[in-house]
């Protein structure tokens, strides 16, 4: 373990400033991720501001009818929201496929937006990793890459995002609400939010140095049948090989997400006006799929995955 200085944040822009001003300070809550990647010196931050004693753990109605999640409420806390489990079913039901109880009675929601990829490649300093070290290159690609990106990858990067809850996000449309060293506040589309790796991987996601997370605001409820069903190697404890988030609002319009298969949730809005069959929607969504020997079975997953979502949805 390398050493590292260590403070708690008095307020939030305070917390923002401070870590604007520092090169290589991390925020820390639920540390469930940051703490792994510490003991195997993949990330070495030099000092830690821990936002745990910040109000932001609260979840709330807003003025237009939807829900202010604060970025400290824990997933489990989330999960089991009244509101959430009443009105955005597709939220709780994500977020119990991930992990385990422990964890998320730990996590909080702005870390599980923020977590890294779980590319083994990443994980192991003696191999070649562009998101771990910039310029290395990428060893997953030609390598063991059965689980990796089938979407939205590029030459210098395959790796996957991990987040369930994130996919529900994406399907809800949320917004990230989030405050700079400045004071100064701004709200981010999720569709915005991440980035594509392009030739800059180690680049995940459009906030600014210092800039943190301090709530997820989610529109009015849509309604309809919401279903999360999650594909993967055993029946917990895994990440996600493909998963798909489903909304079937009462006018009929079908909203998909797709988890595990791209850097980032996966949602085409243009797939949504295919109607209501699996196959059309699935071949739109998957539109520009590269795929190698080890992962190309991910795309006939995708479509009968999304079929029997569907199937759910509708019954």
């Amino acid at each position: 373990m390398k050493s590292f200085t260590y403070e708690r944040a008095a307020d939030p822009a305070a917390a923002a400033a401070q870590a604007g001003r520092t090169a290589g300070a991390r925020f820390i809550a639920g540390g469930t991720n940051l703490l792994d990647l510490m003991k195997l010196q993949i990330e070495t931050p030099v000092h830690l501001i821990d936002v745990n004693g910040l109000a932001l753990d609260e979840v709330a109605a807003t003025a237009d009818g939807g829900l202010r999640i604060g970025a400290l409420v824990r997933n489990a806390d989330l999960a089991a929201h009244p509101k959430v489990r009443s009105a955005y079913p597709l939220l709780s039901r994500a977020l119990l496929a991930g992990a385990s109880a422990q964890l998320r009675n730990r996590a909080t929601t702005a870390g599980n937006l923020l977590q890294r990829t779980r590319c083994p490649y990443f994980y192991d300093p003696q191999q070649a990793c562009n998101k771990r070290l910039p310029g290395s290159g990428c060893a997953a690609i030609g390598g063991f890459n059965r689980n990796l990106a089938v979407l939205g990858a590029s030459e210098h990067c395959i790796a996957t995002h991990p987040s369930d809850m994130a996919v529900a996000m994406r399907a809800l449309d949320a917004r990230i609400e989030t405050v700079r060293g400045d004071g100064s506040t701004r709200q981010i589309g999720i569709a915005q939010f991440y980035r594509a790796p392009g030739d800059t991987p180690h680049l995940e996601t459009v906030l600014e140095r210092g800039e943190l997370i301090t709530a997820v605001l989610l529109p009015p409820p849509l309604g309809g049948r919401q279903v999360y069903h999650k594909v993967r190697d055993r029946a917990s404890y895994a990440f996600a090989i493909v998963s798909v988030g489903v909304v079937v609002q009462p006018d009929g319009h079908v909203r998909v997400a797709l988890g595990g298969v791209a850097p980032q949730p996966w949602r085409v809005e243009a797939a949504e006006q295919a109607g209501a069959d699996a196959r059309r929607i699935a071949s739109r969504l998957l539109d520009g799929a590269r795929t190698t020997e080890q992962n190309a079975f991910k795309l006939p997953l995708v479509e009968r995955t999304l079929a029997a979502v569907l199937d759910e949805a509708r019954a």
